[in-house]
């Protein structure tokens, strides 16, 4: 009865006292929204005794909050409102169409002149015929209602103004607007700005849900290639422009396969996942379907057991061979290599089979290398290397040495061959064979006897070749040995000694047979 009788009192003394004019202006204000009532009321030292704020929307004051000690906030405004005790300002939330009227505030200072004042706020709104439409399929209507006196009213989408087209209507004094077969960019937000010679005001933002797609479904592969190694793994992934987001169901060869989802795991692929794949998107508004190109995936046994064919005789020089390169396993190219470097046909080499047989024809010294051989398919390779020595020689065998060497001196004679593999040699004097089989012939204390023609063969027996060096023509330079005088004196007694016992034996013997 107090709380009454205090409000009833507060509401005399306002149609009582002259306004002060404390609430500066009209307010507009958009349903859902929120607005400040501002005062020009200056902040006092001591608290002001009474803050209260009334509402009429013509059928009557209602209270909408009165701040004494405590505060009595009225029915409908729990939780919407805000009010500052030391200006008086008030925010008011949450807007609705029923907030519109007038709103009116009486302050009262401790010890002061009450203060008072009055405002009309006007809601104002934006309605549309639906929010949930498909692109090309459906149409809208957005109508725009306000509070108070007749106004005039233009539309904004995002920060343009929306005029009349083909496809856009403004009718009912431009307050409705109708957009016919909408599109994915009429989503707004769309908003109302409404105006008249007293005031003007923007609505709040409206938006529409506009489901369109889906399209430009796409798939990709990773790793991004047709070929794949059994056993490896690859993952497909699909993508499409649509609102709401696609759905997504996998196909192989045209066939729905169970998988769904924007992504597609093939683990430890096996050979018979090979095919066509491609992804279907589905779009649960739209109702629309659309399939993306197809990506091959094709599945192929790892390269394996690369191997180079030796050839079955040792290669010599002159004579044929031929390399062969296999493997385990599809695979689509060989390729050869010597010495790190490309093997190209020549005069001497060809390829064929397709590129399976190496033939060398006739074999050259220069020939010899390590030839590998890489054999490929577009998801694995494998290798194979065989070092190739070519046997050859010997020939241009040669003796190096003096011609010409003193008694008592070493002699050193040299054969060298070029051969592959090294030459074993043979040295002969005068014709006659040596004992020395070796490269080099040597003889200490060198004599006369030793002067004369030397020659040296060269053999192969690999390639079963001899070939004799040119004749080296050695000569021994010095003087013969002569006796000495005693030597020859001793010489000459010992024959006088035999010439006498000989005598004297024939003597002897011719007694006896007289007898």
């Amino acid at each position: 009865f107090f709380f009454s009788f205090f409000f009833l009192l507060l509401v005399l003394l306002l149609l009582v006292l002259s306004y002060s004019g404390v609430i500066p202006n009209n307010l507009n204000g958009a349903v859902g929204g929120s607005v400040f009532f501002t005062t020009t009321v200056t902040p006092p030292e001591k608290p002001f005794l009474v803050v209260a704020w009334s509402f009429n929307s013509g059928s009557g004051d209602r209270n909408v909050i009165t701040s004494t000690t405590s505060d009595v906030i009225g029915p409908g405004y729990e939780n919407r409102i805000t009010l500052d005790r030391s200006t008086g300002f008030l925010e008011l939330r949450n807007l609705t169409m029923n907030d519109t009227g007038e709103y009116s505030t009486v302050v009262t200072p401790d010890g002061g002149e009450l203060m008072s004042g009055a405002c009309r706020l006007e809601i104002f709104m934006v309605t549309p015929s639906s929010t949930d439409l498909i692109e090309f399929n459906s149409s809208v209507s957005l109508s725009c209602s306000s509070s108070g006196s007749p106004r005039s009213y233009t539309w904004l989408n995002g920060s343009s103004e929306v005029t009349a087209s083909e496809g856009v209507q403004i009718t009912d004094g431009g307050s409705t607007l109708t957009i016919i077969s909408v599109t994915r960019y009429d989503q707004g937000p769309f908003r109302c700005r409404a105006f008249n010679l007293v005031s003007h005001d923007i609505s709040g933002p409206v938006s529409l849900s506009i489901s369109f797609g889906p399209e430009n479904t796409n798939m990709t592969l990773s790793p991004s290639q047709e070929y794949h190694e059994k056993g490896s793994d690859i993952i497909l992934s699909c993508s499409a422009v649509s609102r709401p987001p696609a759905q997504f169901q996998w196909a192989l060869n045209g066939a729905l396969l169970s998988d769904t989802g924007p992504e597609l795991r093939l683990n430890n692929i096996h050979m018979n996942q090979s095919g066509n794949y491609s992804c279907q998107a589905h779009n649960i508004k739209t109702l629309r379907n659309e399939t993306s190109q197809p990506s091959r995936v094709t599945v192929l046994e790892r390269v394996s057991a690369a191997s180079i064919t030796e050839p079955p005789v040792t290669p010599v020089e002159g004579k044929p061979v031929n390399l062969t390169c296999d493997a385990a396993g599809p695979f689509f190219t060989r390729e050869w290599r010597k010495d790190g470097s490309p093997v190209s046909p020549g005069s001497n080499i060809i390829l064929h089979d397709n590129n399976r047989v190496l033939s060398f024809s006739p074999l050259k010294r220069t020939d010899s290398g390590e030839y590998s051989c890489t054999v490929s398919n577009p998801a694995s390779s494998a290798e194979a290397k065989y070092k190739m020595t070519v046997n050859y020689g010997p020939e241009n065998v040669k003796i190096t040495g003096p011609n010409e060497i003193k008694v008592k001196q070493t002699l050193t004679l040299i054969c060298f061959a070029e051969s592959t593999p090294t030459a074993t040699y043979i040295w002969m004097k005068n014709g006659a064979e040596s004992h020395t089989n070796s490269a080099e012939f040597t003889k200490s204390q060198v004599e006369l006897s030793d002067g004369g023609e030397y020659t040296c063969q060269a053999g192969n027996n690999i390639t079963g070749r001899t070939v004799i060096s040119d004749v080296h023509r050695l000569s021994v330079q010095g003087k013969k040995e002569t006796l000495s005088a005693g030597a020859i004196a001793g010489i000459t007694i010992a024959c006088l000694l035999v010439v006498v016992a000989a005598v004297l034996g024939a003597k002897y013997y011719l007694r006896r047979k007289g007898k």
